[in-house]
Parts: C-alpha cells; structure tokens; sequence
C-alpha cells in the first residue's frame, strides 16, 4: 500500500465517472481536458469544499469523518464494497489489531469436510491469501499450485506468476483482475500485514500486468460465479463456485468449485476423481497443506 492510497483511489474512482451518471447534462462532458468528473464537482455533491477536496486526494488532508466518507461515497456512486474500502483506507480500522502474521492451520473438522467433497474441488485459504488445505480433486485440478511451499501457495500469485495458469484459465485476463480486485480489498483491511505487502510487491516487480491493474483501484468481493478452466486430462470444464467464511476460524475462507448434475463437466470431475484416486494422494496433500 502507498502513502496516498486514499487519494489515489478517489482519483482513480472520480475519472472513471461521467458527468451523465452524476445527472448532469451532456453538454457538461464536452471539451473536457480531463476524464471524469473534476474536483468541484465532487466535492459540490459531497457538500465539502474544492479547497478540502483537493487536499484529501494530494494526501494533506488526514483522517475524514465518516460523515465526509459516507457524501464522498454517495457522491462518487460508491457501491457497499466500494464504500467499506473507502473506510478501510482513511483508517477506520486502524485501531484494530491484524492477527495476518499467525500462522493459520487448518482445523480436522475442516479437513473432513474437504475430503468429504469426492465431486467438488474445494480448498480453504487464510488472511494471508494463501491455501492451507485442499482436497484431493483440488490437487488433481490445480497441481501447480498444490506443489508449491506453503508461502508460495497462492491462487492470485500462481495465476499472475506462473505462464501455466494462463493455459488453465479459458479468461485468464479476467480471473487475474479478479484476483488484484480481491487483493485491493485484503490489503486496505489488513494494512500492517507483511506478508500481502510482500505479494504486492512480488507481483508489482514480476507481473507485466499487476502494475497498471493495481493503479486502477478497482475493488471487488465476489462469492460466487462461474469460471472456465482447460485440464490436460479432464479437458474443458465449467465449474461454478461458492465462496464461503468460516466463523470457526476468523480470517479463512472455504472455495468450492463444482458442476451442475449431469453436465458434461461433472462427468469430466468424475474422470479426473477416480483417475487420481489412489489412497496417498489424500494423505500427501492434506500433509503438505499443513506445513
């Protein structure tokens, strides 16, 4: 995270808005030097001054009310994630301890539930972002990522990082700016968590892409959707996935993919499920998902 991250996604929210969306006229749009909306008209909506406005995007204004924070949010369209993200970043929650440099493990009750899912590729990451455990069909789905060390073991990472995930992704483009929204929202809540600042800065110095995504401060929670990936053994899957939060265990998350009943890629999971289903395959990653 930068010194001016709260400007910069004012900025970065301000110029993607046209004046049509606000309700103001076409005439308004035209022979602007600038996209967006400028600075007074923001802060004519938000009813604070230009003056103030100005200084809160140069970063020399510091810690905004939430009165403030809730009229820029209206006045910039904000929706709820947009606006907890605008709170996280003027330091509403700086007061709260990050607990991100605690090693997360991954509970058995959690795991029987894992290895309970002989259709469903399911894994459950931590506050960090990185996987702490998956099952079987998990591994056989995404195997580059399962055999990575347990800091490295990253889906946003893999996909960004590795020239594979590009091949496995049908919409890599689209997966991996998923995957930097989602990280957006990580760091602006867990700002003194060393290891997303170091993901970060992995990603700004390795992935051509990461740069120029990460400076559009777009962010996004997504818990549901659909994704398309190509198995070299299953061959092409539509998978659905549901994103779940565990109040067990604060911080982890449970991602299940699966397929509809009877669809030509839950027959393709059955195939890849009894082609991978030697004894040790369960037992070596459920090992290697808690080290």
């Amino acid at each position: 995270m930068g010194n001016n991250d709260l400007g910069d996604f004012l900025r970065a929210r301000r110029a993607g808005l046209t004046p049509e969306e606000i309700g103001l006229p076409a005439e308004f749009g035209a022979g602007r030097r600038v996209a967006g909306l400028r600075r007074a008209e923001v802060a004519q909506l938000a009813g604070v001054s230009t003056e103030y406005y100005t200084r809160l995007e140069q970063g020399r204004a510091r810690q905004p009310s939430e009165q403030v924070l809730h009229a820029l949010s209206d006045a910039l369209r904000f929706d709820d994630i947009e606006r907890r993200h605008l709170f996280a970043l003027a330091g509403t929650t700086a007061g709260r301890t990050d607990r991100a440099e605690h090693s997360s493990r991954l509970r058995p009750a959690l795991r029987q539930v894992l290895e309970s899912m002989e259709l469903a590729s399911a894994f459950v990451s931590d506050r960090n972002l990185t996987v702490v455990g998956g099952n079987t069909l998990w591994a056989l789905l995404f195997p580059d990522v399962a055999a990575l060390p347990r800091w490295e073991r990253s889906m946003a990472r893999w996909t960004l990082l590795d020239p594979r995930a590009r091949l496995v992704w049908c919409d890599w483009e689209r997966v991996a700016r998923d995957y930097v929204h989602g990280l957006r929202l990580a760091a602006a809540a867990q700002p003194r968590n060393q290891r997303i600042a170091n993901l970060i800065g992995e990603l700004m110095m390795r992935s051509p892409e990461f740069p120029a995504w990460w400076s559009e401060h777009r962010v996004q929670e997504r818990s549901s959707g659909l994704k398309r990936l190509r198995h070299p053994v299953a061959g092409d899957l539509e998978l659905q996935y549901e994103i779940f939060t565990s109040v067990a265990d604060p911080g982890q998350s449970l991602v299940v993919y699966c397929a509809p009943p009877g669809s030509p890629s839950q027959e393709r999971l059955r195939l890849l499920a009894s082609w991978g289903s030697e004894p040790a395959t369960a037992t070596t990653l459920g090992t290697a998902a808690e080290s």
